[in-house]
C-alpha cells in the first residue's frame, strides 16, 4: 500500500520507523507540524529525512496547500499517529482505503486530547488505547481494534504512557495497517450510550481539596503528573505537586496540615489518610525535591495548605 503518515514527536517517528521496518508498503510522505525557530526539527521529520521520506509542513492542515499535497501522493491508508491540530475531512477521506487513527483510551471512554490524564484523575483501575476510523466529530469514529492496560495504583501519566500506551500503541498501529492491508477490516461502531468527553487538562483542574478523600487527592496528583502538575496554596505561593505517596489511615489532623517533614519529603492530611509530597514546583523555579523546598521555604508541620 502507499501510506501517508500524520503525526509528530517520538510517538510518530516510531510508528514510521515500524511501518518501514515491516517492509511491506511504502510511505510516500509523512505530514509533522512546522519547524519552530530555534527548536530541533520533529522527530517525524527527522525520521522520515533518514528514511528517504517525502516530508510536507504546513501551518495547518486544512489549507489549501497542505490539502493539494496530500491529495496528490494518491495514498491508499493515512496513519494519524499522534495528531493534535485538526486534520479536514478532505485529507480523512483522500486515500482509497480510509484513514485509521491512535487515541490512547478505551474508546467511546475518554474521548478528547487528556485521556489519559482523566482515565487516572477518574480512579480507573483499567485504561487503553483505541485504533479507529476518524470521522467528522471528535473521536467519534467506528474501532478498527483495541488493546487493554491495567492503570495501577501509582502509576502517572508518564509511566502509563511511555511504559505501556506508546509502545502498545506503535505495535497497534502496525497491526491495524496489516488488518487494512488484509482487507474486510472491523469497522465496530462505537456506542454513544458509553461515550464520555473530557477537554485538555488545565491548571485550574489540579488544584487540590484537601478535604477530600486521600483517594481522590492522589488520584488527581497522579493524573496531573507531569503536566499540568496538581497544585495548592503554601501560605501565598502556589505550589506545583509532581511525585507523591498515599499513606491510608486516620489522621488527627485538619486536612491539609503539615504532619510530618523527613528525609523523604512531608506528609499533608487528607480525608482517610496522608500524601507524601516527594517533588515539588515553586513558582518560577524547576521542579525539585520536597525536601529541598523545605530547606528554602521553612515549612515546618503545623502548615496548612490549600485556600
Amino acid at each position: 500500500m502507499r501510506i501517508a503518515i500524520i503525526g509528530q514527536s517520538a510517538f510518530g517517528k516510531s510508528v514510521l520507523e515500524a511501518i518501514v521496518e515491516v517492509g511491506k508498503d511504502e510511505v510516500v510522505g509523512a505530514f509533522p507540524p512546522p519547524d519552530r525557530e530555534g527548536r530541533p526539527f520533529d522527530p517525524l521529520k527527522e525520521a522520515a529525512i533518514e528514511l528517504n521520506v517525502p516530508v510536507h509542513q504546513y501551518g495547518r492542515y486544512r489549507t489549501p496547500e497542505a490539502i493539494a499535497a496530500f491529495e496528490s501522493l494518491n495514498a491508499d491508508l493515512c496513519v494519524m499517529a499522534f495528531v493534535t491540530d485538526i486534520v479536514p475531512d478532505e485529507m480523512i477521506d483522500a486515500p482509497k482505503l480510509g484513514t485509521i487513527q491512535y487515541h490512547p483510551s478505551l474508546l467511546p471512554l475518554h474521548r478528547g486530547p487528556s485521556s489519559i490524564n482523566w482515565a487516572i484523575m477518574h480512579g480507573d483501575t483499567k485504561t487503553g488505547l483505541t485504533i479507529f476510523w476518524p470521522d467528522r466529530g471528535l473521536d467519534t469514529g467506528p474501532v478498527l481494534l483495541q488493546k487493554e492496560v491495567e492503570i495501577t495504583p501509582d502509576d502517572t501519566v508518564s509511566s502509563l504512557y511511555f511504559n505501556h500506551l506508546f509502545p502498545m500503541g506503535v505495535d497497534a498501529l502496525v497491526e491495524g495497517v496489516e488488518l487494512v492491508r488484509a482487507g474486510d477490516p472491523p469497522r465496530i461502531v462505537q456506542d454513544e450510550s458509553k461515550a464520555t468527553y473530557e477537554s485538555w487538562t488545565k491548571a485550574s483542574d489540579g488544584e487540590i481539596d484537601w478535604s477530600k478523600p486521600v483517594a481522590e487527592v492522589y488520584n488527581l496528583i497522579r493524573g496531573c503528573n507531569p503536566q499540568p502538575g496538581a497544585s495548592t496554596l503554601h501560605g501565598d505561593v502556589k505550589l506545583k505537586i509532581f511525585d507523591s505517596e498515599r499513606i491510608d489511615g486516620s489522621s488527627e489532623s485538619a486536612p491539609g496540615t503539615v504532619t510530618g517533614v523527613a528525609d523523604g519529603g512531608f506528609s499533608v492530611a487528607a480525608i482517610g489518610g496522608e500524601i507524601l509530597v516527594k517533588r515539588v514546583q515553586p513558582p518560577k523555579s524547576k521542579k525539585i525535591l520536597a525536601p529541598e523546598y523545605i530547606a528554602e521555604s521553612g515549612l515546618v508541620v503545623g502548615d496548612v495548605l490549600g485556600g
